[in-house]
């Protein structure tokens, strides 16, 4: 594949603090400058998340501390109202608001229940804004993991999972179709291996029924993933052959430890590529595939990337596709990146954050993941904090 030379790069400097971090008081700014260089220790990370786990079990009051450090860096509040200052704030960059239910609730059919209903909140939301560009759902919010696996594997089930099941897809289906009818596109996310081919499954008959006529439905492709970019293909020839539009999310993927390990444990083949490289290669490659066949394709680089975004934008200027191209999306996570969104945003391009949000405790797993991410992604949180660290000394300001 052809890497875009330097003399075609297009005019999207991602070192551009001042641009990234206009938003940012400098009191924020030092804050922020605190929590990452907190994040870039392994140790502290562990040792901080441990004691979060107990003090909370043991019913000791430090929801505000949390309140005041994590959370706020990467959640928009704990309900759909609390979000609306970060909406406001990214809105007035250029930058889209993707809301995130991030609670994790427990596995039965009362919390699948109240789960759907808060994301048709977040559809009507986003019907009513100018910057709620899309809505998204994780399929284990509203049906259990095992029975998907289950479905997966082809096991027999009981009489009353497949009660179950129905009632799942019926919540797919009445999600799907909420969006369809107030014309909000929405995400399916991506999961684990052993879930996801039922979950694909459940994309693509959601597509087939509310993408006639422009990508509504999204699903989620993870490209560390050696088969997805074939999957992708395949995913648009049947899109064409069944006269729908294909939507997709481009990510490398979240689930890389625990594919292993299972695939380890179990003895079949790592689904996972074996190199980083291979997967920004797979990534690239499926960004060429999409923008090659964008009449018909729908997309959203859901990257904290630098090169890949960087990619697509230098491949749009080469095919002539304009910046604001309404099928071209690039998302990030709140708190996270900034250099990529507010610049690629400041360039014109469609940007948009995803923000979680949710009661504190129910939103801590989602929490403590970032941390844990930003500390194991090689050079994530160094990046961050280095970014913030120039900003700083660009403002003529110390960190303390």
């Amino acid at each position: 594949m052809a890497y875009p030379s330097p003399k075609d790069q297009i005019p999207v400097f991602f070192e551009d603090t001042s641009v990234a971090f206009a938003s940012k008081s400098d009191a924020k700014l030092r804050k922020t400058y605190w929590l990452f260089s907190l994040m870039n220790q392994a140790r502290v990370v562990n040792l901080g998340t441990f004691f979060i786990k107990l003090a909370l079990k043991l019913n000791l009051p430090i929801k505000n501390l949390i309140r005041v450090t994590i959370f706020e860096q990467f959640c928009g509040g704990e309900t759909i109202n609390d979000c609306d200052a970060t909406i406001t704030m990214l809105g007035q960059s250029g930058i889209g608001t993707i809301l995130d239910y991030s609670v994790e609730g427990e596995d039965k059919e009362s919390s699948f229940e109240a789960t759907a209903a808060e994301i048709l909140k977040t559809i009507d939301k986003a019907a009513s804004s100018k910057t709620i560009p899309f809505s998204v759902f994780k399929v284990t919010g509203v049906a259990s993991a095992e029975l998907l696996e289950k479905i997966q594997k082809k096991d027999p089930l009981s009489e009353e999972e497949k009660a179950s099941y129905e009632r799942v897809k019926e919540r797919v289906e009445r999600l799907c179709g909420h969006a369809h009818d107030k014309s909000v596109r929405i995400f399916v996310d991506a999961e684990e291996s052993w879930i996801q081919g039922i979950i694909d499954d459940l994309s693509y008959e959601m597509m087939e029924k509310f993408n006639k006529d422009r990508a509504i439905v999204y699903n989620t492709y993870q490209l560390y993933r050696h088969e997805t970019l074939e999957a992708l293909k395949t995913a648009y020839l049947t899109a064409r052959q069944k006269g729908y539009f294909l939507g997709g999310k481009l990510v490398r993927g979240a689930y890389m430890e625990k594919e292993r390990l299972r695939a380890r444990e179990n003895e079949y083949f790592n689904p996972i590529h074996i190199s980083k490289d291979a997967t920004d290669i797979d990534y690239n490659l499926a960004v060429d595939f999409c923008l090659d066949h964008i009449e018909y394709i729908a997309i959203c680089l859901g990257t904290h990337n630098e090169y890949s975004s960087q990619y697509c934008a230098t491949k749009m200027k080469k095919l002539g596709i304009a910046q604001s191209d309404d099928r071209i999306w690039f998302a990030q996570l709140l708190g996270m990146s900034d250099n990529i969104s507010f610049n690629l945003a400041k360039a014109g391009y469609n940007v948009a954050k995803y923000v979680p949000y949710g009661p504190i405790n129910a939103v801590l797993p989602y929490l403590i993941r970032r941390a844990e991410e930003n500390t194991s992604i090689a050079g994530q949180s160094s990046r961050e904090f280095l970014l913030v660290k120039s900003e700083l000394k660009r403002r003529g300001i110390g960190s303390l």
